[in-house]
């Protein structure tokens, strides 16, 4: 799908919350343009270098361009967040402040989030992992390992605390 669709669909994510929607309007519009031809990508260095320093710089968001994001992320209390170009993020999901995600070593993969996962603040998620659908990880869980879907997980390290049934609707979002 066209990042420039992804756009409205965060605004939506991230109603009542300015600083989500302007980030993610940001980072849309730089995924919009790397795909862009060789000649728009030039023409758009500027913006990229612009993009850099207001989100990165400013916002303490490090949420590259590159990096492989589903529609309807939300972003609460936008600050102190890592995420690494690598990583691949799923659609509905939730990031919260101060998590970090990426790999161990420079040279390791990096996790692979489902769909509607919801993830609370302070968390480090690490590793060549992959993050099932329907998962909630709890406030400054530490995760590297595989969590399978429907699960929620806390602690450090963490680990699954029950397994939800999927239309079980009770725990937290």
């Amino acid at each position: 799908m066209n990042p420039l669709a992804f756009i409205f669909q965060d605004w939506a994510a991230n109603a009542r919350n300015g600083k989500g929607r302007a980030v993610l309007a940001l980072f849309r519009l730089a995924q919009l343009l790397t795909r862009a031809p060789a000649p728009v990508r030039v023409i758009a260095i500027p913006y990229f270098v612009f993009h850099r320093v207001i989100v990165e710089w400013f916002l303490g968001i490090e949420l590259r361009r590159t990096t492989r994001v589903g529609p309807r992320l939300a972003l609460h209390h936008g600050q102190s967040l890592v995420v690494n170009d690598r990583t691949v993020i799923g659609a509905d999901c939730t990031l919260r402040h101060a998590t970090t995600i990426g790999h161990k070593a420079a040279d390791g993969g990096c996790p692979r989030i489902g769909d509607r996962v919801d993830i609370g603040p302070n968390v480090v998620i690490l590793g060549d992992i992959v993050i099932g659908n329907d998962v909630v990880i709890g406030a400054g869980s530490v995760v590297v390992k595989d969590v399978p879907a429907n699960a929620v997980v806390a602690g450090n390290p963490a680990v699954i605390l029950r397994i939800r049934q999927p239309a079980d609707e009770s725990a937290p979002r």
